[in-house]
């Protein structure tokens, strides 16, 4: 399942789709910064930024819960944003919610081992990592070098989510760190995605 994906050249119902979508970002441990490309997308695009009441020791069935919360409120079709524990939310999520159906689509960024020895005990209740095949399509972003998620371990999880994944390179955890700004590379992924542009391999 693992590949260097790119985009075909995107048409404009690349755009349109995602005008027309609610783009929900779930962010991982701790929230992403002002720095993190998320909050960037925030800032530039209008998306939502899906808050949990407790950042600092995340349960995973409180954040499950406070997604559905978010999509019973939600009218139009809904892409997800997810990065890092996010992505495991996601996947957690897909298992149990009787919502799945209003989700178009969801990029999946730097998803973390939550099965690993060195993970801070808040992280212990997200085990073990949920790897149910995806109701809906996704496409995973991963770092060659990500200090919480070897590239195998996270083509595993992806190829049982159903997921593509695309190496973005080394580029540590994809977060505010990874210098990345505000990641028109990873926003036109998310575009093409939305819209259902198929992602090819290159030549």
């Amino acid at each position: 399942m693992t590949s260097n994906l790119t985009p075909d050249p995107l048409a404009p119902a690349a755009s349109t789709a995602i005008e027309k979508a609610r783009v929900l970002v779930l962010p991982g441990w701790l929230n992403s910064d002002a720095a993190h490309w998320q909050s960037r997308w925030i800032a530039r695009h209008g998306y939502q930024r899906v808050e949990q009441d407790d950042w600092t020791w995340p349960r995973r069935g409180d954040w499950m819960a406070r997604l559905d919360e978010v999509l019973l409120a939600t009218r139009e079709p809904v892409v997800l944003v997810a990065h890092s524990l996010g992505c495991q939310l996601v996947a957690a999520w897909a298992e149990h919610s009787r919502l799945t159906d209003r989700v178009r689509a969801a990029l999946m960024v730097a998803p973390p081992d939550t099965e690993r020895e060195d993970m801070p005990p808040q992280l212990h209740n997200w085990r073990p990592v949920r790897r149910g095949r995806l109701p809906f399509a996704a496409l995973a972003v991963v770092s060659t070098d990500d200090p919480y998620c070897s590239v195998d371990r996270a083509a595993a999880f992806c190829a049982d989510w159903g997921a593509p994944v695309h190496r973005a390179g080394p580029r540590g955890h994809l977060n505010g760190e990874s210098g990345l700004g505000d990641w028109d590379d990873g926003h036109d992924l998310l575009r093409a995605l939305a819209a259902g542009v198929r992602l090819a391999l290159p030549d």
